[in-house]
Order: structure tokens, then sequence, then C-alpha cells
């Protein structure tokens, strides 16, 4: 299949069609409403890319590895990719090519774009990094910015992290008829695709529009969900572990002057010790729990799903809004909440094009 073929409407399309008749027949057992499908760009969609570096001779390129066969694969162009990362592939090899210091050593460089525009290249070394690089990486900086890509730019090595400018980028997503500010920290979760993101969060708001009470949300992240839902609730509390999304999420609060959300770093286990009373945390010191009223909570677990001490929590909640990156799980995890809730909302985000990765969005309510 020619690259025109591959990402072409009909091919597009045909997989979509499979990932929909898949989860369909995975869901099955359920009680299913009508089920929401939202499509991705074919092409030129995915914010972030990785890639092994490899050194042939003077000549240097990027590969990906087969996940079956484990053969090296040549990447010269990216379609799924960020047409600005495209520009930034293009330009930077040769750059590197010729710079002794930079590439000596140097085994992967990771993408990570917006659509605002903006761009940070990580650079990941087997060497210490050391004043000379500093002055080097500066240099590339300069020269990228000659060729119009400005860019951030970090550089890596074992338990050791250097930073040109800053080690984030600020995503703005235009969300129905508001527009909101995203931190991004290099190396820490974000969505990939952010054109299928705004149709999440669209989703998410119209499916808790017109709510009561207070919004809890579990595994917030840099506050994606949350802080684009403040609006349809009365108060927002939040929970991530990660310090470097908490930290995104501070920021994101205050720049987007959302004043009706708090973000705490505990796990979903841990809140869920705190909520039943069975252990204090500082992090919670000046928040009082009684003060919430959250008829509502929002899940985002990783893939392994949710535990089953947070299933049980989340069983007292009148609304449940379960964002999902693995169907398998999903499936587990509703054969035990289905028994108190039934399934209102459904709806598919194809985040991830021609491959077998399903997202899936589920609102439960009480029954």
């Amino acid at each position: 299949m020619t690259m025109t073929e591959c990402f072409s409407n009909d091919n597009y399309n045909q997989q979509l069609e499979k990932k929909v008749d898949n989860l369909k027949a995975l869901l099955s057992d359920f009680s299913l409403p009508k089920l929401a499908v939202y499509s991705s760009p074919i092409s030129h969609y995915r914010m972030r890319a990785e890639f092994r570096i490899w050194h042939d001779g003077e000549d240097l390129y990027h590969v990906m590895y087969d996940k079956k066969t484990k053969k090296r694969i040549r990447v010269d162009e990216f379609p799924i990719a960020t047409k600005l990362i495209n520009r930034a592939m293009q330009a930077i090899l040769p750059l590197l090519q010729h710079n002794q210091l930079l590439r000596h050593l140097l085994f992967q460089i990771d993408y990570f774009s917006t659509l605002s525009g903006q761009l940070l290249i990580t650079l990941l070394y087997h060497k210490k990094l050391n004043d000379a690089w500093i002055i080097e990486a500066k240099k590339l900086k300069m020269q990228l910015a000659e060729q119009g890509i400005d860019v951030h730019i970090v550089g890596r090595a074992s338990n050791q992290k250097i930073t040109i400018d800053v080690d984030y980028v600020d995503e703005v997503l235009p969300v129905m008829d508001k527009v909101f500010v995203y931190r991004q920290v290099e190396n820490s979760f974000t969505q990939p695709n952010a054109a299928v993101n705004i149709k999440m969060l669209q989703w998410a708001i119209s499916v808790t529009k017109n709510s009561l009470g207070d919004l809890l949300e579990f595994y917030c992240g840099n506050g994606n969900f949350s802080i684009a839902l403040a609006q349809n609730f009365r108060k927002v509390l939040a929970t991530e572990i990660a310090k470097a999304s908490v930290y995104s999420a501070q920021y994101n609060i205050a720049v987007n002057h959302i004043d009706n959300l708090i973000i705490v770093r505990l796990s979903a286990e841990e809140f869920t010790c705190a909520i039943k009373k069975e252990r204090e945390f500082n992090r919670l010191k000046g928040i009082n729990l009684d003060d919430y009223q959250c008829d509502t909570v929002l899940v985002d677990p990783p893939r392994s799903g949710l535990d089953l001490n947070t299933i049980d929590i989340l069983k007292s909640y009148k609304t449940i809004i379960y964002i999902s990156c693995n169907p398998y799980t999903l499936r587990d995890n509703l054969q035990l909440l289905t028994k108190t809730h039934s399934i209102q909302h459904f709806a598919m985000f194809d985040q991830f094009p021609y491959t077998d990765h399903i997202e899936t969005g589920i609102v439960l309510c009480k029954k």
C-alpha cells in the first residue's frame, strides 16, 4: 500500500468501522445506548513522536522497530505526526550530522508539539552532558530558529536532565465557546491526539451539562478534563500522583482563571483511604472533604483499569464518567459497576488511528 493509499479517507474509514465493530462486540453483554463515534484527522494528528537514532558512518537517521519482527525501519517522514514535527525531523538531522559533540552517543530524539505551534525536542544520550554540550545545544536552537522552527531543547542522560530555556509547551485548545490553555511538561502524560482531545472535552461537557453538586476526578493529569468541566459544577476536587502533572495542573488552573477547582497530589487508593477516614494526609491539610457533595465522579485510569477498592467507592456516586484506554479492563470494571449503575452514554474516540487502540467514554447513572 502506498503512502497516499494508507492515509486516504477510504482506508481511514475502514479501520474506524472495524474498531467500532470490535468495541460493540466486546461490550455486547451490557445494555448500551447508541454509540457516538468521534473520528480523527486522517494524518498529522499525533502531537508526540519518539525515534531511535541510527548512526551509519557519517549518516544519521530516525528509526523505529517493528513490534512483531523487531526489524529496524528507517523513518524519513512520519505522516501521523504533526507537520511541525515533520519539519523539525528534516531540519535537525543535517545539523546534528555535522556536530560531533551533539551527535556522539545520541541514541534517541523525542518530539513534542502543540496545535498552538510550540515545539520541544528532547535529545537522549549514553553519556554525561557537560557545559560544552549546553553551548552546542544553544547553537542548535538558534540554527533551527533560522529555519523558522522555534523550539525548546532538553538534554537527557542517566540521572541527568538539562533544559535549554524551558521544559514545557503551552497548548491552546478551542472547546465549544471557550479557549483553554494547558501547560504540558516534557516526559509527562498528555493526550497525544489534540484534535480528538477537543472532541473528548466537548463530549464530557455535553454529558455533564446541568449537573448538580460537585465533581470528583481521579487521575486528573494536568487538569485536562477537570479544567474544562469546572463550568458545569459548583466545585471540583481532583487528584493526581505525578508531581510534574500536578505542577502543570496548578499553572493551568491559574492561567484559565478557574476558581472552583482544587487539585491534590494523592493516588486514587490514597484518596479512597482519606474519604473513608481510614487515614489522614498532610497533603489534604486545609481541605475539608465534608464540604464537598460530589454527586459525579470522573475516572481516567491507566490501562490496568480500576482497583476493587476504587470501584467500591465509585458505587456510592450518582454519576460515573469513565474514560478508558483499554476496553478489556473497562469490560471487567463494568461487570461490577453495572450492578448498581446503568450505562446512559457510550462514546468511542479514535485517539490512535491505524492501530488496535480504542479510547472509550462511558457515563453510568445510579439505578
